[in-house]
């Protein structure tokens, strides 16, 4: 079983209300290979909602509340980050889950690169909160970028 975005399955729980279909996927799930969740609806935000980045540093830094999660408003959302993160591991820890695939460049999914926090569209490296939990926990966590199927 493997834990995956519920955005790149085609549910809509991007941010702006819309998905990040990946084809694979929602082959998995539909195959029952894989459990989506959505780290953000799961903390308690909307959907849609304003899009969110790290402010400074990255997941790690958030988890050590060294740093922020900000809304395109201003308005820090890094409890509800953190809230949506631990039950993502729930999930995965009920299913016995040992393997992710999370959506790129996320705040809350992104593996080894994230969005800089300036809303630029610039990168830095860095994990987002959830794949940062995840991985201290154990489990491997790729992006759907880094599948070999797609």
């Amino acid at each position: 079983m493997i834990l995956v975005s519920a955005c790149l399955a085609g549910l809509d729980s991007k941010y702006n209300g819309k998905s990040n279909y990946n084809e694979y996927i929602e082959k998995l799930v539909r195959e029952g290979k894989a459990i989506m969740v959505c780290p953000e609806q799961m903390g308690g935000l909307p959907t849609p909602r304003d899009s969110c980045e790290i402010d400074c540093g990255d997941g790690r830094d958030v988890l050590s509340g060294k740093s922020n999660i900000i809304d395109s408003k201003g308005q820090n959302q890094t409890e509800k980050f953190l809230k949506g993160a631990e039950e993502a591991l729930k999930v995965a820890r009920l299913y016995n889950i040992k393997k992710a695939i999370l959506k790129s460049k996320s705040p809350s999914c992104g593996v080894g690169k994230i969005y800089d926090g300036t809303f630029s569209g610039k990168l830095v490296k860095g994990n987002g909160v959830t794949a940062e939990l995840l991985i201290r926990n154990g489990f491997e966590v790729i992006t759907e970028e880094d599948m070999t199927e797609k």
